[in-house]
């Protein structure tokens, strides 16, 4: 397990949970992004957004901060 900042783009990893409080766990779920749920990791800026493709084709941008906070396998 390891955070989703550190997945390479152009991986596929599934969410197994977030290591925050209800307000992000909350914003993140609202976007789609709960555990057991397939990312695709499309890009990543050094400092800055990434951008996740979750099933169905949505994507998804979140910042570098929120990445740290989401355990994927």
């Amino acid at each position: 397990m390891m955070p989703l900042a550190m997945v390479n783009p152009g991986s596929r990893v599934k969410l197994v949970s977030v290591n925050g409080g209800r307000g992000i766990n909350a914003r993140l779920a609202a976007m789609g992004l709960l555990p057991g749920v397939e990312v695709e990791v499309l890009s990543k800026d050094p400092g800055g957004p990434f951008i996740l493709e979750v099933k169905g084709g949505s994507r998804l941008i979140i910042g570098r901060g929120m990445a740290l906070k989401i355990v994927v396998v």
